[in-house]
């Protein structure tokens, strides 16, 4: 058996039942791990509230990413994974445990340099950075890449990766210590979309030529500023609608005469094989700078909850002010492997 946090009826945060439940049984070529640590998502609180299913066969548990270390091999597994590995990995569902089944393509080693508990905030924030700058968007050296939400999880990744690619990143938050906070991470401007229109800020930043990519967790309630932001040819990368889904207005006009592309994309219903390939090209072009000297990268952590009080994380990412990764401790931090 183990611990895991439960929603037996969606709601709001007090629904979170942390309980004993089984541990999951491993299927041909998966890997049961240890879990030292996971973190909030925007997708979680959705999943809470009954609004986003896991794909069918995953585990119903709320979490999409976790760090630990390995606890036993399932059959068929080839990649080489040995007990007590430190690992973290992209999940389905499952990360809100005290062990989770994941299919071996999808671990990735910790760098030396991290606890648990840092690596714990890379893989949903970082694989969805990565996945939009490269896969979707195929960001171009000394391209402007407009991110909403500058000071997430996923904004402070794309500000660092942005970089990293040789491009320029500018940012949307809606207040001064986030904006100073994606700054500091290399944003080359900030533009506070509660106190101005960012459009007039991005022409003015690009002289008029606009951003080449958007990368937008927004949606309806910026599509026009989204628009009026494009470069000719530009991509606007659609990843999520806290702003609605619905667009009133000239949409398609406006998107026509810039000859823009809108792309949209999720993460967590892609193929094995889509994720497998993702992990291993991040594995590959981003993961060593973590454990450069001075390091490169940097996962941002905003805060830390234990297990027990999951719910007033959640309360916490509800408020809409944290800055980086709420990462849980499903092993208290002092019994933590470094």
């Amino acid at each position: 058996m183990m611990r895991a946090v439960c929603v037996d009826v969606p709601g709001g945060p007090e629904n979170l039942l942390l309980r004993s439940v089984p541990r999951p049984q491993l299927k041909d070529g998966e890997v049961l791990v240890k879990v030292h640590a996971t973190a909030l998502n925007r997708a979680d609180l959705l999943q809470r509230r009954g609004l986003y299913p896991p794909p069918p066969g995953e585990s119903d548990i709320i979490g999409l990413e976790v760090a630990g270390t390995v606890d036993t091999l399932g059959p068929g597994v080839k990649r080489g994974w040995r007990p007590d590995d430190r690992v973290m990995a992209l999940l389905c569902g499952g990360g809100y445990a005290e062990y989770v089944a994941v299919p071996e393509e999808l671990l990735m080693a910790v760098p030396t340099n991290l606890t648990l508990s840092q690596a714990a905030a890379i893989p949903e924030a970082w694989l969805t950075a990565f996945q939009l700058l490269a896969f979707v968007a195929q960001v171009k050296e000394g391209e402007v890449v407009l991110a909403h939400a500058g000071a997430s999880g996923v904004g402070t990744a794309a500000v660092q990766l942005v970089r990293l690619f040789g491009a320029v990143p500018v940012v949307t938050a809606g207040s001064s210590e986030k904006l100073k906070m994606a700054e500091s991470l290399g944003a080359a401007a900030g533009f506070n979309y509660k106190e101005e229109r960012f459009e007039k800020r991005v022409q003015d930043f690009t002289g008029g030529k606009g951003a080449n990519v958007i990368l937008d967790c927004i949606g309806g309630a910026n599509w026009e500023q989204n628009v009026n932001s494009l470069a000719m040819d530009g991509r606007w990368v659609l990843y999520g609608t806290m702003g609605g889904r619905g667009v009133q207005g000239d949409l398609l006009g406006k998107l026509l005469s810039k000859r823009g592309h809108l792309l949209s994309s999720l993460l967590r219903s892609r193929s094995l094989q889509y994720k497998a390939e993702l992990v291993q090209a991040f594995t590959r072009r981003v993961l060593p700078y973590f454990s450069d000297q001075p390091a490169s990268l940097t996962p941002v952590i905003d805060s830390m909850f234990n297990m027990d009080d999951i719910a007033e994380a959640h309360r916490h990412m509800e408020a809409n002010k944290n800055m980086g990764k709420i990462v849980i401790n499903v092993v208290p931090q002092n019994q933590e492997t470094q």
